[in-house]
């Protein structure tokens, strides 16, 4: 019997059941596989019934059913599961199949994995996919990097079934080689991190510092998503804000404020700090959710660690205060996203130059514009950025987010500032301004700092007065000698 499948997936929790859903309503016969068979079968009999789904119930089954060349798709758990279907599909495959990692897996084991999979004969792709269950369902945002030889025979899948932007464009296109798709969708993920942060201490600002109830505040989330902070993270916050638990409070008010993470936010901040770039907005957001973790270290603190009272009653009192406030918090909320956005597109331009990757930084921020957790009106003006100059140093430089910075400055500063008289914590639209700063700067104290170095571990310096590249060092106790450190940075 001739094969019949495009494209096995193997991984059968929500977000593999709705992908495979969602291929199948664009034409696509897609083959399900899952360790537990049981799972299978119940898929089938299901939220599979009346599809052209097929199932199987075993490895050899699965690639049985697949027409040539192979495309076999994993979304399980990252690390070690991978690995290990990859091994159990080596046997069955056959040189020019594709194996294709759609979970959320560090960048430098898809690179791994690309090379030794291609050792082997096949072709390798590692993507990331974001959306959540919504976005697998009915249009994630889709980031292949891997095989350059593969993305013709995954193409008119993976563009089919994800999101598409207005004009009908697919949120999905060739990232680069090796793990250049995962590595794209982990910087994502960390920016999400801080788009997260960012509005949770807006919201820590209008309801500890303004006392406003939670009705209040979905009214202003519902008003700051039709203009310029219209996204999806704005969305949920504004449906969040109106839902009430069984007993009519706000369900928001019941959840205990610990917040989790599985790693990705981390595996940027480490990687940034590899290659030198200062993403700090996205290492508060990472921290701050391990402060968030200390919920029984921060009650017992609370009792004891006094400051000012994290209350604005004088503008909370005054409505003309407490509306123009709260237009200073959405400033705050909206110059520091673009600065966390353009510390992501720095930490991008420096991995690509690291790790010999062609980005098209326009088309990131299309891919990103549809189906994403981050997805947002904004990122249209990242693009239209990218592609005027595709070679912009940073997204602060633009014309455009220059502009939206002036505007924005006045209230953003005001609003730190107030958070830090208050003692209102605001960790990430601090770290934002103090960064948009450093940035501005000219000058820095570093040259206070080098010659720290240099007088305890003779590491030398630079003069100003000569050209760069030439070290020096200074005897600067009389006992040392002249023999200095080597120069280097890590």
């Amino acid at each position: 019997m001739q094969p019949t499948g495009d494209i096995a997936l193997i991984g059968l929790a929500v977000m593999g059941q709705n992908l495979i859903l969602n291929m199948n309503d664009h034409g696509f016969t897609v083959v399900a596989y899952n360790r537990t068979i049981e799972k299978v079968d119940h898929f089938l009999a299901n939220e599979a019934r009346g599809t052209k789904v097929l199932g199987a119930h075993s490895i050899a089954e699965m690639v049985a059913k697949l027409k040539r060349p192979r495309r076999v798709m994993l979304l399980v758990k990252a690390g070690k599961p991978v690995d290990d279907f990859i091994e159990q599909l080596l046997p069955h495959l056959e040189s020019g199949d594709i194996i294709i990692d759609g979970g959320n897996s560090l960048f430098e084991d898809t690179n791994r994995r690309q090379h030794y999979v291609e050792s082997k004969g096949l072709l390798y792709i590692g993507t990331g996919v974001s959306g959540g269950e919504e976005g697998a369902r009915h249009g994630p945002s889709i980031m292949p990097g891997g095989s350059p030889a593969a993305w013709p025979h995954v193409k008119p899948i993976l563009q089919a079934v994800a999101a598409k932007v207005e004009d009908g464009t697919p949120c999905c296109d060739w990232v680069g080689e090796q793990g250049a798709g995962h590595y794209v969708k982990m910087v994502h993920n960390g920016i999400e991190y801080g788009d997260m942060q960012l509005i949770c201490e807006a919201y820590n600002l209008m309801k500890q510092g303004l006392g406003m109830s939670t009705d209040e505040m979905h009214s202003v989330f519902a008003e700051w998503n039709q203009g310029e902070l219209d996204s999806y993270l704005i969305e949920i916050t504004r449906d969040i804000l109106a839902h009430k638990d069984a007993d009519g409070t706000p369900l928001v008010d019941n959840i205990l404020d610990t917040a989790g993470q599985k790693g990705t936010g981390k595996w940027t901040v480490i990687n940034s700090q590899d290659l030198g770039i200062p993403i700090t907005l996205i290492a508060e957001a990472v921290y701050a959710r391990c402060v968030s973790a200390l919920k029984d270290e921060r009650v017992k603190a609370a009792r004891k660690l006094k400051g000012p009272r994290p209350t604005l009653g004088s503008i909370a009192s005054n409505p003309e205060k407490k509306k123009a406030f709260i237009q200073d918090i959405q400033s705050a909320l909206y110059a520091s996203k673009i600065t966390s956005y353009a510390q992501g597109y720095m930490l991008m331009r420096a991995a690509a130059q690291q790790y010999k990757w062609n980005l098209n930084y326009g088309g990131i921020a299309l891919m990103w514009r549809g189906g994403c957790i981050i997805r947002s009106r904004f990122l249209g003006k990242i693009k239209a950025a990218y592609d005027a100059r595709p070679k912009l140093p940073n997204l602060l430089l633009d014309d455009y987010f220059r502009a939206e910075i002036k505007k924005a400055q006045k209230g953003w500063r005001n609003v730190v500032a107030t958070a830090a008289k208050k003692g209102i914590p605001a960790p990430a639209f601090s770290t934002a301004l103090a960064f948009y700063d450093q940035y501005r700067s000219a000058i820095l104290p570093a040259n206070l700092l080098q010659a720290q170095r240099d007088y305890f571990g003779a590491h030398t310096y630079e003069r100003v007065d000569k050209p760069r590249g030439e070290f020096f060092h200074t005897n600067w106790t009389g006992r040392g000698g002249t023999t200095s450190s080597s120069t280097y940075n890590v």
